[in-house]
């Protein structure tokens, strides 16, 4: 059981002095009362995540919360493009997300995740990889280092985290350390270059290269077996070493699927949706995969200016790689085990910019879940009719984490330690209990 600490006392105190005024329960702003109440929601029991990421702030206006469309792209606000019925009764989603629009009952849209961070891309891609607003005094890890730390790999010889992206620090793993860093890769045709040896160094070599490493770092050890830091890069290395043999590494060979299968994921984007899939069947815990088609429309999905103009194709390339993937999964029976995230830093605005694109918004945008076994087949949240303001049912970001945990099996009110120091695993937030069974 965990012991209140000064810093729950303090919080407590305030808290049952602030809630008379705001007319809320003192209990409900109590951090002890959020533990017990998170340990009140079911944990899900998925087995791994994939996390799609938009980067650029994906119009919400235009994709999953579409309302009355403008009439001249221009001085009227509004969605770019005309809705259309979904499976989930009653609600609607943009017309370039077809193949998705019938398979929403696998899915379910959070309209209403906000955040304070609306002016800064890195510090609202930071916020939505960890959970919290940048700090000056401690470095939080990302989700995917949260879950590689708490659950480990779910199959031998395969890496707990796979990066599909250029390397990043809002990815990384924080004050956990280099054992809990993402295996990355910037292309599908190759796996990861940091694990394949050129092609000039022969097994004997590599086999001598080892041996002196494996001497070195022993030495080191012995002299200095209280340094944590480096022991958790030569843990991170040992792991490397493991993964470069041939049976991870197949894991990148996508010829080896149907050519059917590969021509529906479609595009690049596709591609790495499908190998997405082919790292969780192998075990791998959490795979982030990065949108990065950004000249399709000049832009990508940071919508400023004409990029907004050709937009359409990146919707439209997103709904062929996402509706293959949710039916990918469900045919190899293991789209309750995977959890699948869409997410961007923040939303775009209802109004236009003088050449017709949009800014940023962060105070309403939208974030979509599917499979991992959750309640699906629901909208969370309600927007205003132009979907700048929340009106109803607000997701915060360490709810939304929270969410994303529990579907996992990792209890919300689980705590992580830097160094000595304990840390909450989301900044108190609360599983969306609607979606947990």
């Amino acid at each position: 059981m965990h012991r209140p600490t000064r810093r729950h006392f303090l919080h407590s105190a305030s808290a049952a002095a602030l809630a008379a005024p705001l007319g809320l329960s003192a209990n409900m702003q109590n951090p002890l009362f959020a533990k017990e109440a998170a340990s009140q929601v079911a944990l899900g029991k998925a087995e791994h995540c994939i996390f799609l990421w938009l980067g650029g702030g994906v119009s919400q206006i235009d994709t999953w919360d579409p309302k009355r469309v403008t009439k001249d792209g221009l001085k009227d606000p509004g969605s770019a493009y005309p809705a259309i019925e979904t499976a989930i009764q009653g609600e609607k989603i943009c017309e370039h997300l077809s193949r998705t629009a019938p398979l929403l009952d696998r899915a379910a849209i959070l309209r209403t995740v906000h955040h304070n961070a609306k002016d800064e891309h890195t510090a609202a891609t930071n916020q939505m990889h960890t959970g919290r607003p940048v700090s000056g005094t401690i470095t939080y890890p990302s989700l995917g280092s949260v879950v590689s730390h708490l659950r480990g790999s779910a199959g031998e010889g395969v890496p707990n985290y796979v990066l599909m992206a250029y390397p990043a620090p809002s990815r990384g793993p924080g004050f956990l350390g280099a054992k809990d860093g993402f295996v990355y890769l910037t292309e599908t045709e190759s796996g990861p270059k940091s694990l394949t040896r050129p092609q000039r160094v022969s097994d004997l070599q590599q086999a001598r290269r080892l041996e002196m490493l494996h001497q070195m770092s022993k030495s080191y050890q012995q002299r200095h077996p209280a340094d944590r830091q480096i022991e958790n890069y030569l843990e991170a290395s040992r792991q490397g070493f493991r993964l470069a043999g041939p049976e991870f590494m197949q894991a990148f060979q996508l010829d080896r699927e149907p050519a059917s299968l590969r021509e529906s994921y479609g595009d690049e984007f596709g591609q790495r949706c499908l190998m997405a899939r082919r790292l969780v069947e192998r075990g791998v815990r959490f795979v982030e995969v990065t949108f990065n088609l950004n000249f399709v429309n000049g832009t990508g999905w940071d919508t400023h200016r004409e990029g907004h103009h050709n937009q359409h194709l990146l919707i439209q390339s997103f709904d062929q790689a996402f509706s293959t993937l949710i039916q990918d999964l469900e045919e190899k029976q293991i789209l309750d085990k995977t959890l699948i995230v869409m997410s961007s830093e923040f939303g775009r605005p209802a109004s236009f910019d003088n050449a017709g694109g949009r800014g940023h918004q962060a105070q309403a945008f939208s974030v979509v879940l599917a499979g991992g076994g959750l309640r699906t087949g629901q909208v969370i949240g309600q927007t205003d009719e132009l979907s700048r303001n929340i009106v109803s049912r607000p997701v915060s970001v360490p709810d939304l984490f929270s969410t994303i945990y529990a579907t996992l099996g990792i209890p919300p009110e689980e705590e992580l330690y830097d160094v000595e120091r304990p840390v909450p695993v989301t900044d108190r937030g609360h599983p969306i209990a609607e979606l947990l069974g």
